[in-house]
């Protein structure tokens, strides 16, 4: 029998991992630091002078990821749309606790993380300097607590640890997100000159100076901030790093129809095509270094046909340049002879011939340079599109990303099916690019977002239209989206197409929290026992506790719960996540029958959870023999 705990452990798992792949280190299941340095005491650089990375808040931001989760996501249905079908998540809460709750659930299964977090200006960041209780500070930020006088706040430029207190916030909420992607995944995030710096050296840690993939400069405000001090800033940045090393061309793009017809003008029974010179174009690489791409190739200068093979009045082509530089082929010659179909030759105004292959436009990509300077990726466009879909000219949200950079970014490395993952939301502009790429490619890409319910000030356009905070602002966005993709393709029969979205929100666990007691007397440990003797708060709802517990269990928000039939004994629930094809039954009753388990014909490979109040040691023993019996 295993007791379910009330929260999960980022530390607890690291050194599980650890001891699975060398348990040699442990003594007693301690970790043995002595044992691990003796293993790589050629590898250890103890160096008083070497490269490290460091900063004012190190400690705590450890702390932080390390400091066990005491929340839970509960349910908003009416928030909702179409939750018990949609696979798309919206989740209102502070961002590190959230990712903690998400690990077991999608650890490895997503693919790709968008963020464009707090810049760190003088008036973009709010996340509070004080790591000892995130869910209290959570609720206090958020006006769910108005503990002496505290609201959201922003930080100073004049704070000696403005930069410190930046990293300390996006340390952990990154080490976390690194273990939700995919092997195959990679991250994007969008950022300014503030902080790009740190966010690079952040990253090189945890994922990885071998993983940096690009460094992408966008042109986001042709006209530039007047503002500024010396020169008018019109760029961003967005850095992009893997999971692991991807292949070359991993990031490329299918070329439109319109680069296609620019870029192929020729067409035969295949399809479209270009001529490439068969002979290869950089001077690097010739006969001294590529000897088996040096070979003579023989056309018949009247028909153009071509052989291997010297024949009478045929003229002899090697790839030599004009200068009589040998160069080579960029085919060997067995793949030539292979496809000779595919190579054609033509005389140029020298009267020298050429020999050219073909290249088709069928599944011809493209590379994407590291400055994206298209108008559609302006912030103008994004403030374009979100006023659009709320009919006003007012700046509910400012800079909201333009539509069309977030789905370059998407379309870069997601297909149907995929995941994204974006934890800084804001305007919920990435569920917006999704909802649409669905609808445009027929696919069924999910998202997962995550905002912080950060307040809207009083008097802004937000709040005087109504937004009490950011995270409404979101949700609104995306329930118009629906909206508005619903009317545009209602005759498109795509009834198939994911236009919903689930909503969760940060609350505290169901679990009661062990705080101590006030004094250290027996009388005093006996009636907060007592207390304990039933784990689980006062008011806990029956849904929401089961949300709970599929999370710990490893399953994801989209788990199903149905009631099983015909067994009054008890309510009993089947739990399931069909796209993990995993499940447990569960009964919260204050008491589990025998006669209702026995209906239930469970074995081995099934798992039973109930609360531990509901069973006696004999029908937990019982039920032990039948099943996997967890309790709470």
């Amino acid at each position: 029998m295993e007791k379910l705990e009330a929260s999960n452990d980022v530390l607890h798992d690291k050194l599980e991992l650890l001891k699975q792949l060398m348990p040699e280190v442990f003594s007693e299941g301690k970790f043995d630091y002595d044992k691990f340095k003796g293993l790589f005491v050629e590898e250890i650089d103890e160096r008083p002078e070497r490269y490290s990375f460091s900063w004012a808040g190190r400690r705590e931001a450890t702390r932080l990821l390390q400091a066990k989760s005491r929340a839970a996501l509960v349910p908003a249905k009416e928030e909702s749309v179409n939750f018990d079908d949609t696979k798309n998540i919206f989740i209102e809460g502070d961002n590190l606790e959230v990712l903690k709750l998400l690990r077991n659930s999608y650890f490895s299964r997503v693919k790709m993380i968008y963020i464009d977090p707090p810049y760190n200006t003088s008036n973009d960041f709010v996340y509070p300097d004080d790591f000892r209780d995130p869910l209290l500070v959570y609720r206090q930020i958020t006006g769910q607590i108005d503990e002496n006088g505290n609201a959201l706040t922003t930080d100073s430029d004049n704070n000696g640890r403005r930069h410190s207190k930046w990293i300390t916030m996006m340390y952990p909420r990154l080490f976390i997100a690194r273990q939700l992607l995919r092997e195959d995944g990679a991250i994007f995030i969008s950022i300014d000159e503030n902080e790009v710096h740190n966010l690079r050296i952040i990253l090189n840690e945890i994922f990885g100076e071998e993983n940096f993939v690009a460094q992408i400069t966008t042109l986001c405000n042709p006209k530039g901030r007047s503002q500024d001090k010396y020169f008018a800033t019109n760029h961003e940045y967005i850095l992009i790093y893997s999971k692991a090393p991807l292949p070359k061309g991993y990031f490329s793009l299918d070329k439109d129809e319109e680069q296609i017809a620019d870029e192929y003008p020729e067409e035969d029974e295949t399809g479209k095509y270009r001529l490439l010179e068969l002979r290869n174009t950089h001077r690097e690489f010739g006969k001294h270094n590529r000897p088996r791409l040096f070979y003579p190739i023989y056309v018949n200068p009247q028909t153009g046909e071509i052989s291997f093979k010297a024949i009478e009045d045929y003229i002899k082509v090697s790839p030599i340049w004009e200068d009589g530089f040998e160069g080579c082929w960029t085919w060997e010659k067995p793949k030539a002879i292979r496809e000779v179909d595919f190579l054609e030759v033509k005389k140029n105004a020298n009267g020298q011939w050429k020999v050219f292959r073909k290249s088709y436009a069928t599944g011809a990509e493209k590379m994407l340079k590291t400055i994206f300077n298209d108008k559609l990726f302006y912030t103008e466009k994004g403030q374009a599109s979100f006023s659009e879909l709320f009919l006003t000219k007012s700046k509910i949200f400012q800079s909201p990303k333009s539509v069309d950079l977030i789905k370059q970014l998407i379309q870069t490395i997601t297909n149907s099916g995929d995941i994204i993952l974006d934890f800084f939301a804001g305007s919920a502009t990435t569920a917006h690019v999704v909802l649409q790429l669905n609808i445009e490619e027929i696919t069924n890409r999910k998202f997962i977002l995550v905002q912080l319910p950060e307040m809207t000030k009083k008097g802004s356009e937000a709040y005087k239209a109504g937004f009490s905070n950011i995270c409404e602002i979101g949700k609104e966005r995306i329930r118009r989206a629906i909206a508005k993709l619903n009317e545009e393709h209602s005759s498109d029969n795509q009834n198939s197409t994911d236009l919903g979205f689930k909503v969760f929100k940060l609350d505290e666990s169901h679990w009661k929290q062990w705080d101590g007691v006030e004094e250290d007397s027996p009388a005093a440990y006996i009636r907060q026992m007592e207390m304990f003797a039933d784990p689980l708060i006062e008011g806990w709802k029956a849904e929401n506790l089961i949300y709970e517990v599929a999370v710990k269990e490893g399953l994801s928000l989209n788990i199903r719960i149905d009631k099983v039939k015909d067994i009054e004994a008890n309510d009993i629930y089947y739990v399931t996540d069909p796209e993990m094809e995993r499940g447990f039954y569960v009964c919260l009753d204050d008491k589990v029958s025998m006669e209702a388990m026995a209906s239930l014909k469970l074995t081995l490979d099934d798992s039973f959870i109930c609360r531990a109040i509901a069973l006696d040691d004999t029908t937990a023993a019982n039920i032990d023999l039948q099943c996997c019996l967890k309790t709470i």
